[in-house]
């Protein structure tokens, strides 16, 4: 008996029973992934709407971050695989059925339009830098590219709002397509993925705005993703409850179990309430230090990721 079992396939590393196939990559890339999206969709619709000059740290100066994101993130993706040398082979097809598929082309698009972009406001906004480098001295033909890259900035712009949304919803879906793993099956995954790439977005731009009416209209949009994020929380939380028995025993690692503190402590309490509150109080009138806020929304967007990843390969379907 014990033979039979063994070579069914039950012991096979790696296949079945193996947990934990995922680790602190995929959680750093799915973060890194959400920043960029939120980012990249800040300043692709206030671009849009014609804002560029009122809220320059959204369009402009936080540009910076997004292809420096993706492009980490992707590393740490790439290392994360068993084979790497092989990846290429991921975008010889495309899968509508597959969420991973949806990714990695979306990845290969909004990645260089995301270079583009911070091209497009380098002499603009990083002219200190550019005086040392001297690039467009250097290299004459950057002028003439830059000068196409402006020219269709809006339309990378317009390209950008949805494909940003697509890659934001991505980083949940990604995992609420694992039916097996009980606390990744969860369809609100995906618009709470989003909400929070979103949310660590608008924080990103308030850390690095030096105007006092940015950092307060992205505090109030910050304020309200933090709202939406506790409230899909609670619906994931209600979904788990009215699921099976394996979801339950799932949500208990969440609710009185391994990774109550990580979630509750440091994702809900001080990731989410406290930034809110904090940023309720200097709307208000109240000065309150930005960078308090905007850190701990940050941090705890990237500790959610850690504390999905983790505890949702530690519970499994049973077939």
């Amino acid at each position: 008996m014990q033979e039979e079992l063994f070579t069914s396939g039950r012991h096979i590393p790696h296949i079945d029973p193996s947990l934990e196939i995922w680790h602190w990559p995929i959680a750093v890339y799915l973060f890194l992934g959400g920043l960029a999206a939120g980012i990249l969709f800040f300043a692709a619709l206030f671009y849009v709407l014609g804002k560029d000059k009122d809220y320059p740290a959204a369009v402009k100066i936080t540009s910076i971050i997004p292809p420096i994101a993706l492009s980490l993130g992707l590393l740490a993706l790439v290392y994360d695989l068993t084979h790497p040398l092989f990846t290429w082979q991921l975008y010889t097809t495309f899968r509508i059925e597959s969420p991973m598929s949806w990714g990695a082309w979306v990845l290969l698009i909004v990645t260089p339009l995301s270079f583009l972009w911070t091209f497009s406001y380098y002499r603009e906004s990083f002219g200190n830098i550019e005086s040392k480098l001297n690039l467009f001295k250097r290299f004459k033909f950057l002028n003439t590219f830059e000068a196409f890259v402006i020219k269709n900035r809006i339309n990378i712009a317009y390209a950008l709002i949805p494909l940003s949304l697509i890659l934001g919803v991505y980083t949940g879906i990604l995992l609420s397509a694992f039916n097996a793993r009980p606390l990744w099956n969860n369809a609100i995954l995906g618009p709470l993925f989003l909400t929070s790439g979103l949310s660590t977005g608008a924080a990103a731009i308030i850390l690095l705005s030096k105007s006092v009416q940015e950092r307060h209209l992205f505090g109030r949009i910050d304020l309200g993703l933090i709202i939406v994020e506790l409230a899909l929380i609670v619906h994931m939380i209600m979904g788990y409850y009215a699921g099976s028995q394996v979801q339950l025993e799932a949500m208990e690692l969440l609710v009185g179990g391994d990774f109550t503190l990580m979630f509750f402590g440091f994702v809900v309490l001080l990731g989410l309430l406290v930034p809110a509150i904090l940023e309720l109080i200097e709307l208000i009138g109240y000065k309150v230090p930005v960078v308090v806020p905007a850190l701990l929304v940050i941090i705890g967007g990237l500790i959610f990721r850690f504390v999905m990843i983790e505890a949702g390969q530690l519970t499994r379907y049973l077939y």
